[in-house]
């Protein structure tokens, strides 16, 4: 049985990865001048305990496995955990936020960060959790999927249909909505961070990547809407100053990149396997793409070779 997976995101690749580990033959139709992948944009966390603060126990609980997978694959995980503060006037999130989550304990910021001695009197320590860097990821699962002889290519699908298209399937899928986010990548040689760092805030929450030699990854906003289109100065304003509030060398920073894309999403926000019209879709992902794509990629993979023993 031939495979052929639509899209080149990270549903898409990891969905190959785990069909052509499984001995599949697999294609994955990348169209010429479709858009960048969305997952390009993340933020690259794999951070599934405090996704519990909001999310159901099924992202904690299977997110977990995340980490060892994409690091068994692309080699290039940073286990540092995360660090979630918030300024003192909004100290109450943070209780709030260690009685939603687990996996944590609480810390002193600046003996882990020493950048931030002094700045914040106590923060939660999420040392299970890592990160990555999103494009390096999904550069090297394409060229582990080419060097398998997985062929990318235009035009139509050849067998059948994994469909990873996120939310350009909104077509056949009449649940699936948009949810915006926006990031912005920095260079700041004044700061230096060597984990995730994320601050609570009432309004504009925001979490911080560091990427290395001094570059950081801040986002991310989450608006219900459809609208694409380039990031608006709300956000950069808000993200800037959230950023600044965790510490002043983001000041200075040069802002080097700044994205927008639609993520996909569900109405339970969790994202799913569907057969429908004669083809699979993987989708619905919301924020936690790179936390649950290789589990739902684990799923589809085997329930394909699982009919392929029943034909047989």
């Amino acid at each position: 049985m031939s495979v052929s997976v639509l899209g080149a995101g990270v549903a898409g690749l990891c969905c190959a990865t785990a069909l052509a580990e499984r001995g599949l033959e697999v294609e994955v139709i990348a169209p010429r001048g479709a858009p960048a992948p969305v997952s390009l944009l993340a933020g690259g966390m794999l951070a599934p305990f405090c996704e519990g603060e909001s999310a159901p126990p099924v992202i904690v609980e299977r997110g977990q496995a995340a980490a060892s997978w994409w690091a068994d694959r692309v080699g290039s995980v940073v286990r540092r955990g995360t660090l979630v503060l918030a300024p003192p006037r909004d100290a109450g999130e943070l209780d709030r936020f260690a009685r939603a989550s687990t996996g944590h304990v609480w810390t002193d910021p600046g003996a882990l960060e020493p950048d931030l001695s002094g700045r914040f009197a106590r923060g939660l320590f999420f040392a299970r959790e890592a990160h990555l860097d999103p494009r390096e990821a999904l550069g090297t699962l394409r060229r582990r999927l080419e060097a398998r002889g997985v062929r990318f290519r235009d035009g139509p699908p050849g067998g059948r249909i994994v469909d990873c298209r996120g939310i350009a399937a909104a077509d056949s899928l009449p649940d699936l909505r948009a949810v915006r986010g926006e990031m912005l990548a920095v260079r700041a040689p004044d700061v230096r961070l060597t984990r995730t760092v994320r601050l609570l805030h009432p309004r504009f929450p925001c979490y911080i990547v560091p990427r290395g030699r001094g570059d950081y990854v801040i986002g991310a906003t989450m608006v219900e809407t459809s609208r694409a289109g380039p990031v608006t100065a709300r956000a950069v304003m808000e993200l800037l100053s959230a950023a600044y509030a965790v510490h002043p060398g983001f000041a200075e920073a040069e802002v080097t990149e700044t994205g927008a894309g639609l993520r996909p999403a569900f109405p339970d926000n969790l994202p799913a396997i569907r057969s429908l019209g004669g083809r699979i879709h993987v989708n619905g992902f919301y924020r936690h793409g790179f936390l649950m794509a290789p589990a739902l990629a684990r799923d589809l993979a085997g329930m394909q070779t699982r009919e392929l023993h029943h034909a047989d």
